[in-house]
Formats: C-alpha cells, sequence, structure tokens
C-alpha cells in the first residue's frame, strides 16, 4: 500500500516552556526520530517545522505559513510539499493514494500507525481513518486520509482564508473518516512536563549527554534545543521516501 507521511515538528510548546517536541528524548532517540521511524513505510514524508538539520535523505523539510500557524496551515504546508516534490520525479508524479498525518509528540505513535495501515489493507478507507485512543479520544494528528480528500479541504481552506490559527478538526470536517480503535497510549502526547514525566520522556541531549528527567512543572535543568539527530535509521537501511 502506498502513502505519503506529514509529520508535524512545529508548535510553541508554550506549556513545555518553549523546548522544542521534535528534540525531547524517549529511549534514547529524540521524537522526530521515533516519528520517522513510525512512517517508515511511506513513499515521500514532509516534516513541518523548525528545520532540524541533518534529516534522513529523501525527507522533506518545510514550513507552515505564517510561522505557528497551526496544525491545518502545517498539514497544508506538508502536502504542498509533497505535491511540489512528486512533480518534480518522473519515477513518481501521481501522489501517493493516502497520506499519513502524524504529531511528533506521540512517543508510541508506532502502534497506531500500524493499526491504521492494517484497517486499511483490510476495507477501503475512504476518506480516511481517524485513531481512537481506548478511552474514546478521537486523534486526528494520528490519521491516514485519502490524499485527495486532503488537497481538496485544504484548497477549500485556503480559498476561505481560513488555514492559519485553524484547528485539525475544522480543517478535517467535512470528510467522512472511519475511527479505528488503536493499543493503549499509542496517541498519547506530549504537551505537558507531567505528559512527559508519565511517557518516559525526557530533556534533549545535550553536550553533556541526555537531559535530565523532568521532576517539577518547570523543567529544571532541561535546555531549550533540538539536538543533532542520530544516525539510526542510516545505519538500519531505514530512510523514509
Amino acid at each position: 500500500m502506498e502513502f505519503d507521511a506529514v509529520i508535524l515538528a512545529g508548535g510553541r510548546s508554550s506549556r513545555l516552556g518553549g523546548v522544542p517536541k521534535s528534540g525531547l528524548m524517549h529511549d534514547g532517540v529524540t521524537l522526530l526520530e521515533r516519528a520517522l521511524q513510525a512512517v517508515r513505510g511511506a513513499a515521500a514524508v514532509a516534516v513541518v517545522g523548525p528545520d532540524p538539520g541533518n534529516l534522513p535523505g529523501g525527507v522533506l523539510s518545510c514550513r507552515e505559513e505564517p510561522a505557528f500557524g497551526g496544525p491545518a496551515a502545517a498539514v497544508a504546508a506538508g502536502i504542498s510539499a509533497l505535491e511540489q516534490h512528486r512533480s518534480g520525479n518522473p519515477r513518481h508524479p501521481a501522489a501517493a493514494p493516502l497520506t499519513l498525518v502524524l504529531a511528533v509528540d506521540m512517543p508510541r505513535a508506532d502502534a497506531a500507525v500500524g493499526t491504521l495501515l492494517a484497517a486499511a489493507a483490510e476495507a477501503p478507507p475512504g476518506d480516511g481513518l481517524m485513531s481512537v485512543s481506548t478511552d474514546g479520544r478521537r486523534q486526528p494528528l494520528a490519521g491516514l486520509y485519502s490524499t485527495a480528500a486532503l488537497q481538496r479541504c485544504v484548497a477549500e481552506a485556503r480559498q476561505r482564508g481560513a488555514l492559519e490559527n485553524a484547528s485539525i478538526f475544522a480543517l478535517l470536517a467535512r470528510l467522512e473518516v472511519r475511527e479505528v480503535s488503536v493499543p493503549r497510549g499509542s496517541t498519547d502526547d506530549v504537551d505537558t512536563w507531567d505528559d512527559a514525566s508519565a511517557l518516559g520522556v525526557t530533556g534533549p541531549a545535550d553536550s553533556h549527554g541526555f537531559g535530565s528527567h523532568h521532576r517539577g512543572s518547570h523543567g529544571p535543568g532541561l535546555r531549550p534545543g533540538v539536538p543533532r539527530l542520530n544516525s539510526t535509521l542510516e545505519a538500519n537501511g531505514e530512510k523514509p521516501g
């Protein structure tokens, strides 16, 4: 099954004191690396947010307009980057039929992604599939959508001037998506340091090693910044796209 992927890795991280989520650590790798591993079957991948540098070969980097313009604007930027990439690639000029949308702050998202792909293989996904946690919470930023439907939503929202600061639910409001129950904890995300602690996520790596595990509400000992991505993906030959 061919699909592209858009990883949302921007946002102000205001409840984390401005520390970029993409550079937080889980099991020795950054959350961005974990997201890239989760979408490793994608034909093409666009990471939306500040350029972290050292992305694996073939992974696109782009930014929403304006910066910090919200998830709808970020999805639009990712879709546009993938369209431009496809148009310049004579071997794969057509868009993949499906696009996986994934937020960077879910360290266990690989289980959700696997469930979505399995569900799409079992039955036509229509406009798309959206993850639903075991407690009934819908998570549109762990979803597998019809690329044509996403492109249509983005075009309509752009025409209305309704992309900036719009929610992902607003962007997808006209789609008829099927909800898919995903494994427990696979869509748990990091919005606060308490969330990070509960998920085993620590601060960014620095020159002295991995950041300290958070023990309080203000993240003492944690330094903002995105660490250098390690070479785990390339060493394993897992280069998305």
